[in-house]
């Protein structure tokens, strides 16, 4: 496997107070990584340094063997998808103009190319191509969300970036989503890096689980390994709850 993307010593702070401390990660391409811990830990922060919404103060993120901060963040976030919680589409936009954004902005698609992409991501993410000429106001959140996958996987980016992606729906969507996303990651082969509070999706979906505590590393392991042999009282805590 090769690496995809790596933190080497990196440190980020907002004002006085530090997020990120000596930070060291390297994730492999095709890999499914879940990243977990308490709000304020570093993890949206960790996943904004990927593409270059934030830059370190110190240390150096590279994506592809490329230094971000010396890369055109235009051209790396071209290959890089970005989906969020409340997925952001654009509302007096249609899906299919919401999905074509991104190759629309960089004449990446032709009108015919538009209408045969929309439909074939409609299906990747389980939706009918039907459903291009609706309005997002038209959509469940679950549907809304599975635009957002949509939107974020059109440019056929070799990266994925979630934040959070299934936070705003209802458990029986949130498990659907979540075995249409195994499904994508699994057929596409892409490198998913996904933020959740959800310690039962985190292990659900990751190759390797990292838990974050106050901006480190608390554990770095697979799913069993996790479940065997928390680190630490945190890790287990996490895990089993209060009583383990």
């Amino acid at each position: 496997m090769e690496e995809c993307i790596r933190f080497e010593h990196v440190s980020k702070s907002y004002g006085d107070h530090t997020v990120l401390k000596d930070f060291n990660l390297s994730v492999q391409s095709g890999e499914f990584l879940t990243i977990i811990g308490r709000s304020g830990c570093g993890k949206t922060t960790a996943l904004r340094l990927i593409n270059g919404l934030l830059a370190p103060e110190e240390g150096t993120v590279y994506v592809n063997g490329r230094d971000v901060s010396k890369t055109d963040l235009i051209e790396l976030r071209r290959g890089i998808g970005y989906a969020i919680q409340g997925v952001g589409l654009f509302p007096h936009m249609t899906i299919a103009k919401n999905i074509a954004y991104v190759p629309s902005l960089s004449k990446q698609w032709s009108k015919r190319d538009t209408q045969i992409q929309v439909a074939r991501l409609l299906e990747i993410v389980g939706l009918d191509a039907s459903f291009a000429g609706r309005y997002p106001r038209e959509l469940s959140g679950g549907q809304r969300q599975r635009v957002g996958i949509a939107r974020a996987l059109a440019a056929n980016p070799p990266i994925l970036l979630m934040d959070e992606p299934f936070g705003a729906v209802d458990e029986i969507t949130r498990r659907s989503l979540q075995k249409e996303i195994l499904r994508l990651q699994q057929e596409l082969g892409i490198t998913i890096v996904f933020i959740t509070h959800d310690i039962k999706e985190a292990l659900a979906l990751g190759t390797r689980v990292l838990v974050m505590e106050a901006g480190n590393i608390a554990q770095l392991d697979t799913p069993e390994e996790i479940r065997k042999h928390p680190k630490d009282e945190f890790v287990r805590t996490l895990i089993y709850g209060q009583d383990a």
